[in-house]
């Protein structure tokens, strides 16, 4: 094998051990990066080996990243961002709680089935996982626990439906997966909605299917005092109101071609704006707080992708393109099974890497293979996406699980939660197998907004 393919192969497997040290990826990335272009140097004037990686192609890096931050759909990130974390300060989570509560409660597993919808409507306004599933965590597994359901449901619960806003737009993944496809933004978030929405489905079908076969496991509320059921249809239609209506500022003004992607996310951030100050949440200290944690999120995104931009162009050069594609190629399957070989690799890596370095290193590595063999880009990027979800639920790197016991009761230990995110799981890979087998579901929008124009 040549050096510079063994040097490929070896500076992705440093990656993946650097990445157990805990020390931080947009360094391990970038430190990466210049360590293979001294290894590349010395290969050169050692052995001749002829690799073309020096300090003078490593500079290139510089011009990429200044690339990637003039880039104007990149402005989105920290506007969709804003939006998230102001929305979470809101105070309406705690409104459709409560209004769910009172429509779902009486039935089986009817408190489940409304922290679902609330995640899914948070997951098209925040887009926030860590902010969803401690947020759906505080207001609905107190709640769940005290009706008697059991701990493994209530945890899976949360922790599935709180990783929804990485894959319903807006969604911050699908603005850095348009940017390394270079491809637009709103097709992503167009071809995203329906398979999101399938997720969501899943999740409730799964949560009647158990009030139906486990009965014990989710109890029905109390019976109370019966309210109005008219003044409780108004409540939850009021409740439902700003963030339906915040979506369709968003999203609608994409899906009609009268905003681009980046200006619908400074509509979205000054909507959510709107919302806090109107629900009375938003003074100065909070104000602050809100800005504080937008740059921080903003800044750790961006530093890795500095560190990704220079560490794929090192590894470019070494060759990690070419032989990735060679390997792939030379897989005894058709097309069809390449790209299942691809997914359950992303699958498995899922288990240790997050979603940002998947996105950034693995992503355009695979794409030019998968759209050489002839498939749609945007079904691609979106099946990709819907399996990078799973990512945040698979041990030992699954973000939510941690989310949730950082916020769970006592009795929620960290075995009772990962016994709790297995059917979910599997409710992820069967809708990642419908998304596969009908592509339509993915391409069907934006098929439609392009006839729209």
């Amino acid at each position: 094998m040549p050096v510079n393919e063994l040097l490929a192969i070896g500076m992705f497997v440093a990656f993946i051990g650097l990445v157990f040290t805990g020390f931080p990826v947009a360094w391990v990335l970038g430190g990466l990066a210049v360590a293979f272009t001294a290894l590349g140097i010395i290969a050169d004037a050692d052995f001749g080996a002829r690799i073309g990686v020096d300090w003078a192609y490593a500079s290139l890096s510089v011009e990429r990243i200044w690339n990637v931050m003039e880039n104007w759909v990149m402005v989105a990130l920290p506007m969709f961002i804003l939006m998230g974390v102001l929305l979470d300060r809101s105070g309406i989570a705690a409104e459709l709680m409560t209004s769910f509560s009172r429509i779902f409660g009486r039935m089986r597993g009817g408190l489940a089935i409304a922290v679902t919808l609330i995640g899914v409507l948070l997951a098209a306004t925040t887009g926030i996982i860590g902010a969803s599933v401690v947020l759906l965590a505080m207001l609905g597994v107190p709640v769940m626990m005290r009706q008697g359901y059991d701990p493994r449901l209530a945890a899976g619960t949360v922790c599935a439906v709180g990783t929804l806003g990485i894959l319903i737009p807006p969604s911050i993944m699908l603005v850095l997966m348009a940017d390394r496809m270079a491809m637009p933004v709103g097709d992503l978030f167009l071809g995203a909605v329906f398979p999101g929405l399938l997720l969501g489905v899943l999740y409730v079908g799964y949560l009647i299917a158990v009030g139906l076969m486990r009965p014990a496991a989710v109890p029905p509320a109390p019976r109370g005092d019966d309210a109005n059921r008219i003044m409780v249809a108004l409540a939850l239609f009021k409740s439902i109101l700003p963030p339906a209506g915040l979506i369709l500022a968003v999203l609608g003004s994409i899906f009609f071609g009268l905003a681009t992607p980046t200006e619908a996310a400074g509509v979205g951030a000054c909507g959510a704006l709107l919302l806090a100050l109107l629900h009375r949440k938003l003074d100065r200290a909070s104000l602050r707080g809100v800005l504080a944690e937008t740059t921080r999120t903003t800044g750790f995104i961006f530093a890795i992708l500095i560190g990704a931009t220079a560490y794929s162009l090192v590894l470019r050069g070494l060759g990690g393109d070419e032989l990735i594609e060679r390997a792939l190629l030379s897989l005894p399957f058709g097309p069809t099974g390449i790209v299942v070989c691809i997914l359950l690799a992303t699958f498995v890596l899922g288990f240790f890497l997050d979603w940002i370095e998947l996105t950034l290193i693995v992503l355009p590595l695979v794409s030019p293979v998968v759209v050489g063999l002839g498939f749609d880009p945007v079904w691609f990027t979106v099946l990709f996406a819907v399996c990078l979800q799973t990512s945040f639920l698979t041990p030992p790197v699954g973000f939510a699980i941690f989310y949730l016991k950082g916020v769970a009761p006592p009795e929620i230990d960290t075995a009772t939660i990962y016994r709790g995110v297995v059917p979910f799981v599997v409710l992820q890979l069967l809708g990642l197998a419908l998304v596969f087998n009908f592509a339509e579901l993915v391409t069907w929008l934006p098929e439609q907004a392009y006839d729209l124009r």
